[in-house]
């Protein structure tokens, strides 16, 4: 049976080089959509209407809901990073910061976050299904890095004991709620309350053992 040479030599052929040619511009479309919904969560809100993302990224609605079935997927998407860095920053403050005030950091490092996208409090607290993967994903990503360090400060006689992780990030999206003529700085002012509350309460209640 007669043999077929093999090809020895580096010369691509014609269709891996168009695979690879569909492969970069389906990344570079990607990177499109995501930098142009961005830039338009960042002006209009998580909320923005998709056609919008798609008419900034030069791509139909079709192509954007192709890659992105819900809402969700594309918010994640774009806020992936900021997540990311979010969780991380618990690890630097533990190591730098007693318990107590590494918790307090910590959760205006939380709420300076959620205020960085507008409309991303209010999609965490919506009941639409759209949202329903967004909220999973924030509490597989936090309420874990909460409860550690919620953990620590109880341990060190910092804060108040079985404090719901879950409970204590949900009050804090709330106080990021936008409202008519909302300031982020009230946001921040009634968190770091919210905090120095349970501080405070442990305090009162080790003098009171006392």
């Amino acid at each position: 049976m007669e043999r077929k040479e093999q090809n020895t030599d580096n010369t691509v052929e014609p269709h891996d080089h168009k695979d690879r040619y569909l492969r970069v511009d389906a990344k570079r479309n990607n990177c499109a959509l995501l930098q142009s919904a961005l830039t338009v969560f960042t002006t209009s809100g998580v909320d923005a209407p998709i056609r919008e993302i798609a008419k900034q990224a030069g791509v139909g609605v079709g192509t954007v809901y192709r890659h992105f079935p819900q809402r969700s997927d594309l918010i994640l998407a774009v806020i992936g990073q900021e997540m990311d860095n979010c969780a991380e920053a618990a690890t630097t403050l533990t190591a730098k910061h007693a318990p107590g005030e590494a918790l307090a950091l910590w959760m205006q490092t939380y709420v300076d976050f959620i205020l960085s996208i507008p409309g991303l409090a209010a999609a965490l607290h919506s009941s639409d299904p759209a949202y329903e993967a967004l909220t999973e994903s924030f509490d597989s990503h936090f309420i874990p890095i909460l409860e550690s360090l919620l953990h620590a400060a109880s341990n060190a006689g910092e804060t108040c004991p079985n404090i719901s992780s879950t409970g204590l990030l949900n009050a804090a999206s709330s106080l990021c709620l936008k409202i008519t003529n909302f300031d982020p700085a009230v946001a921040r002012d009634l968190v770091s309350l919210l905090i120095d509350g349970l501080r405070y309460r442990s305090y009162i209640n080790q003098q009171s053992s006392k």
